[in-house]
């Protein structure tokens, strides 16, 4: 299944997704301007000031006086940032998780930036077919010890989707479904996590409409002509995947904010396929070093305008899956150890850099799969010839 790839011009930082700077600073300037100096500002008018600015500009005002600094310390400064830019964080379950791992500045610091991983090896085809070589079974499959300090009850997906700046989707899965039991068919088989499918409110459906900003679609042939509704969906939707692991007490944002590429009516002309993720270092993991976090999120046209309809998408599926470089899917027992070390790899606040790695990875993806056809089809061109003259030899023994 081929996948289109946006362009990295495309991306926006979340500070302007999700929260466009306000006339906060301008009123700030007025106030200071009115004063003889910050000292004369009251710890509550600079706490009032001081609520009202997101994640980034808190960060920044933080580093104006030291009468900033000291207040943007409060825990609660932090819990507003992240409750307005995560809402599935604003539950008191996932409040009492924040505190344990640490608090809620310690939580924006680690999600609000993205996963960047600049070192995605050159890779040859026949590299794949010497790690029997270099790798023992224990080493590719896991190793059992390494596993145990391992647990899937550890890890917390807080996952939210916005359309348009508009939250249509807040879930939590506590721990990975399906990993205990099964004599070990979690840590031997592909991982993947369904989080439609293990949800606590599975019976609700989560829909867009005209009311969220859709454009109207009169009939799924003209969609397929002018492309309306996809561009619309896949420039406004944006996912945030952040993994917790409470033993560790380490959290990251695995997606990539925006789209990474998508696929239009597939696999059918009603269904639309988006793809987010980000590269993980997988070093001493597995022989690819490096695996693509993939997190996929379908929706399907349910309704088309007309006199009592209107236009309405339903999300089907919202996944996670890791994959190597050859595009297989990593085992349970892999995938738990690369998602503990991506929790504590490199991140930037640049998501032009996020997006890079995933642009390079794909490129160097690209590249093994033609040198694999190439090395294919120089196997078969050998075998057609080596037939060829095993059947005039043949011939010419006969004779």
């Amino acid at each position: 299944m081929s996948h289109t790839y946006f362009s990295s011009s495309s991306y926006l930082p979340p500070s302007i997704i999700y929260f466009p700077l306000s006339d906060v600073k301008s009123t700030l300037t007025m106030s200071i301007s009115s004063v003889e100096s910050m000292a004369s500002l009251s710890s509550d008018l600079c706490y009032d000031i001081l609520r009202r600015l997101d994640g980034a500009t808190l960060a920044s005002a933080a580093c104006a006086c030291a009468q900033f600094c000291s207040i943007s310390k409060e825990e609660k400064l932090w819990e507003n940032v992240c409750c307005s830019m995560w809402p599935s964080t604003n539950s008191d379950d996932v409040k009492n998780l924040i505190s344990s791992v640490g608090g809620f500045k310690k939580f924006y610091a680690d999600c609000f930036p993205l996963i960047v991983n600049k070192e995605v090896p050159e890779f040859h085809f026949n590299d794949y077919y010497e790690y029997p070589q270099e790798w023992t079974e224990a080493e590719y499959y896991g190793d059992d010890d390494e596993t145990e300090n391992i647990s899937p009850s550890d890890f917390v997906s807080v996952v939210d989707i916005r359309f348009k700046d508009k939250t249509i989707c807040s879930k939590i899965l506590w721990g990975i479904p399906n990993a205990n039991g099964f004599d070990g068919w979690f840590y031997n088989c592909p991982f993947r996590i369904d989080l439609l499918a293990f949800s606590a409110n599975e019976k609700d459906e989560i829909t867009l409409s005209l009311s969220d900003g859709l454009p109207p679609i009169w009939s799924i042939e003209r969609e397929r002509k002018d492309g309306k509704l996809w561009r619309e969906l896949r420039d406004g939707i944006r996912l945030s995947w952040i993994l917790v692991n409470r033993k560790t007490k380490k959290a990251a944002n695995l997606s990539s904010w925006s789209p990474i590429g998508g696929q239009r009516h597939w696999p059918t002309d009603k269904d639309f396929l988006i793809r987010f993720g980000s590269i993980l270092p997988a070093k001493d993991i597995l022989p690819c070093r490096v695996v693509e976090c993939i997190l996929i999120m379908k929706f399907r046209v349910i309704l088309t305008e007309g006199e009592d309809t209107e236009t309405t998408l339903k999300l089907t599926e919202l996944s996670m899956q890791l994959g190597d470089m050859e595009g297989s899917h990593v085992n349970g027992r892999n995938s738990l150890l690369v998602l503990k070390e991506a929790l504590g790899c490199p991140r930037s606040k640049n998501y032009s850099e996020a997006i890079e790695s995933c642009e390079l990875y794909s490129k160097v993806q690209s590249e093994l799969k033609e040198e694999k056809m190439r090395y294919e089809n120089r196997l078969d061109t050998f075998w057609i010839l080596g037939s060829i003259a095993a059947c005039v030899t043949f011939c010419l023994y006969c004779l």
